[in-house]
């Protein structure tokens, strides 16, 4: 369930897409990420085992990832809270040196998941403006 087939509103790095599939060895059952919005984990994407975090009937589908060498598809979702302020945003979940959190699969790795993000361009924005955005209720989300 992809936002649109030519604009993405999330994307994974080649760093991240290769820490993914080192972490695919020891879960082969597939991931999930909820982008955090803060507390404990400052504002981290945070990758669960599949089903293993449950995703709140307002957290918003941002985008369902194919990943080469990964059988099932990743989805990555994010409060809707934090996505009216975000959705004029285009994040890239990229993979760095460091300790990740200890609730995201990737901390006893060495390496951490990391946002980028930039503006949606103009003409990006225009593309997506109309599409449909999930939540994780399965209900379409609705905007002012």
């Amino acid at each position: 369930m992809s936002t649109t087939d030519a604009i993405k509103r999330v994307e994974f790095s080649e760093e991240a897409q290769q820490l993914l599939l080192e972490l695919y060895k020891r879960n082969p059952t597939g991931f999930m990420f909820h982008q955090s919005g803060g507390c404990c984990d400052g504002s981290a994407p945070m990758c669960y085992p599949a089903g293993e975090f449950r995703v709140g009937g307002s957290d918003v589908l941002m985008e369902t990832i194919q990943v080469d060498g990964i059988e099932q598809p990743i989805p990555v979702y994010m409060s809707l809270e934090q996505f009216e302020l975000w959705r004029h945003t285009h994040l890239t979940i990229d993979a760095v040196p460091g300790r990740g959190s200890g609730f995201s699969l990737e901390s006893p790795t060495g390496k951490r998941f990391l946002t980028r993000s930039r503006l949606f361009t103009d003409s990006e924005y225009l593309a997506m403006k109309d599409q449909p955005v999930f939540l994780g209720s399965g209900v379409i989300a609705k905007f002012i």
